[in-house]
């Protein structure tokens, strides 16, 4: 019997008109840290698919089996939804999600825009991985989880409290992909980075500004931890999110 989702976890899917954005949370969270850019973006006529990545907001055990390649299906499904009723579709993400909105960017040539918000789009350190390698085989199946990195007095991202540690060391492999890609990146981008986040480092924005060959906004959050988009910059992520994907749009 399949674990039944959280309240406050579940996807969001507008109808909109022709132009489409999908938008993807990130590893161990769901869909309620971008559940306010997701419905601004509605509101302005937009279609959206925010999906439920597999194995989240349900139990961590349902995100224990799950691999890059099961995130990275939903991914490309949400996209191929909206492209199949938009005339033009643009993608947003952060965290893992900016890892999987940077690889449909790779794998989907055609889209629109990018919108990448802290986005984790490097694997980790040899060091570190040789840690996790040493983790698996003394039979660890989860650490202390890294939900919840939120400078907001009372902010909550609905993620895990624990994160799984071979679902991890499947999204190092799947960004080895997605940083040696990011030289193919053609679309406008939009990186949004705080100057304070305790879950992915900065370097990961600066290797997408410095890599990717098509035009870049840079924006630094000074206010905000990881989980940007419901922290003290909320109102500036969602505007600038809006006004980027409005102009990116509007020049075709």
């Amino acid at each position: 019997m399949a674990t039944p989702v959280t309240s406050g976890c579940e996807p969001f899917s507008a109808g909109g008109g022709e132009l489409g954005v999908v938008v993807l949370h990130g590893f161990t969270g769901c869909p309620h840290s971008l559940r306010p850019i997701a419905e601004a973006l509605a509101n302005r006529g937009y279609a959206v698919e925010l999906p439920l990545l597999p194995g989240h907001g349900t139990a961590v055990e349902d995100l224990i089996p799950m691999r890059w390649e099961d995130w990275a299906r939903e991914a490309a499904a949400a996209h191929d939804a909206l492209a199949a009723r938009c005339r033009r579709v643009a993608a947003v993400g952060l965290s893992m999600g900016g890892g999987l909105a940077a690889w449909l960017a790779e794998q989907r040539p055609e889209l629109a825009a990018l919108v990448l918000v802290n986005p984790l789009v490097q694997p980790i350190a040899k060091e570190l991985r040789d840690g996790v390698t040493d983790l698996l085989a003394a039979g660890a199946v989860t650490i202390e989880g890294v939900a919840n990195d939120i400078a907001k007095p009372g902010g909550d991202e609905y993620g895990y409290s624990t994160l799984p540690i071979e679902a991890a060391a499947s999204l190092m492999d799947g960004l080895e992909d997605v940083a040696g890609a990011l030289g193919t990146i053609t679309c406008p981008t939009l990186v949004l980075t705080s100057r304070q986040d305790h879950v992915v480092s900065t370097d990961n924005s600066e290797l997408v500004v410095a890599t990717v060959p098509g035009r870049v906004e840079h924006h630094w959050l000074e206010r905000s931890y990881h989980v940007a988009t419901l922290d003290f910059d909320a109102e500036l992520v969602e505007s600038e999110t809006c006004r980027f994907l409005d102009a990116a749009f509007e020049s075709e």
